[in-house]
């Protein structure tokens, strides 16, 4: 047993090394990489307080490259944890904020204020103060209805199946109302929506990132003080019930910090797919374990990572940047598909 946990621990290790520098490597290279060529000397110059004599590219490192490096690594750690947490909440390794529906409805929050609005919302991109929070309210509002319907039946299906084609339904519902609000906007509304839908971490400014990170480290921290119920859980709500632990308080709980988490970063970036249901199989296959202790962190970075992934090939073309949703399903449907092929052979998946 103790050359078990030193194996385990030796592997934990590793992985969070090799994560970190994974996460080093990709943000540097998100740093250098652009349509617009800047030497890595001049780059490391603004970075230390310095310039690199072109106020242009001072610009684009300070104003453009570094939040959208933020963003990517908060917005990738936030979606990763979101469905790490339904995963576990609903027994259901195919659950995810997209799959369930979260992500949806907070599309669909958005939709009503920037579509019921005329288009003069924009998206949240470069608006006033006053825009933006409209548009995260929207989202956190669309995201807690389609948790509490999801709470709702929870208690009374209890197969995860069934669970999670009620969120696909409960999406498709919400893509409809949406559909039809886009029928009834402007066309200037219609254009701000289609664009915001695309998905992108370049689009939330210095103004904006302090409270963009506020609200995601909070979140974060949240949801690593939920450690011991989520291993409770693990075991099943008995079990969970026999250990002290409140199921549906630390259930309700789990969905308002996945709530929190999803609708954030679906207002500021787009509704991202396929990473928050995909990156913590990611995660629990390095480990080889489904312990959050250790799951949780790496969870986070592993997220992190695939995001900024996701961004240094949106940016890497000359012909324009091209929409985060078009590559994350390009890396996430080939895993989706070896873990429903070897579902058997991979032990947390049973």
């Amino acid at each position: 047993m103790q050359v078990t946990q030193g194996h385990s621990t030796r592997r934990t290790v590793t992985v969070m090394v090799l994560l970190a520098v994974s996460l080093l490597l990709l943000a540097v290279s998100c740093m250098l990489v652009g349509k617009v060529d800047i030497p890595a000397s001049d780059v490391w110059a603004v970075m230390t307080g310095g310039s690199s004599g072109n106020e242009a590219w001072d610009i684009i490192v300070m104003e453009t490259r570094l939040p959208m490096i933020a963003t990517a690594v908060l917005a990738g750690a936030a979606l990763s944890v979101s469905g790490l947490l339904l995963q576990t909440t609903f027994n259901n390794p195919l659950a995810g904020p997209s799959i369930l529906g979260v992500s949806t409805g907070a599309g669909l929050g958005v939709a009503v204020v920037m579509l019921a609005m005329g288009g003069t919302v924009g998206g949240i991109f470069g608006q006033t103060v006053g825009s933006y929070v409209a548009t995260l309210l929207g989202a956190l509002v669309g995201a807690g209805v389609v948790l509490a319907i999801l709470i709702a039946f929870s208690s009374i299906v209890k197969n995860s199946t069934v669970l999670l084609i009620i969120g696909i339904l409960v999406s498709y519902l919400a893509s409809s109302i949406i559909s039809l609000l886009n029928s009834l906007a402007t066309e200037e509304g219609i254009s701000s929506y289609v664009a915001w839908g695309f998905g992108t971490f370049s689009g939330v400014t210095m103004t904006q990132l302090p409270v963009f990170a506020s609200l995601i480290v909070i979140s974060l921290v949240a949801a690593s003080l939920m450690v011991k119920p989520l291993n409770a859980m693990l075991m099943g709500t008995r079990y969970a019930t026999n250990m002290g632990v409140d199921v549906n308080r630390s259930r309700n709980m789990l969905l308002l910090v996945t709530g929190v988490l999803t609708a954030v970063v679906t207002a500021f970036c787009g509704p991202i797919g396929f990473v928050g249901m995909v990156v913590p199989h990611v995660a629990r296959l390095m480990l080889g374990t489904s312990n959050h202790t250790r799951l949780l962190p790496a969870t986070m970075m592993a997220g992190a990572c695939v995001a900024l992934l996701c961004t240094l090939i949106s940016v890497a073309g000359k012909h324009g940047v091209i929409p985060i949703n078009a590559i994350t399903p390009v890396i996430g449907v080939p895993i989706i598909i070896y873990l429903i092929v070897n579902r058997r052979k991979i032990q947390y998946f049973n």
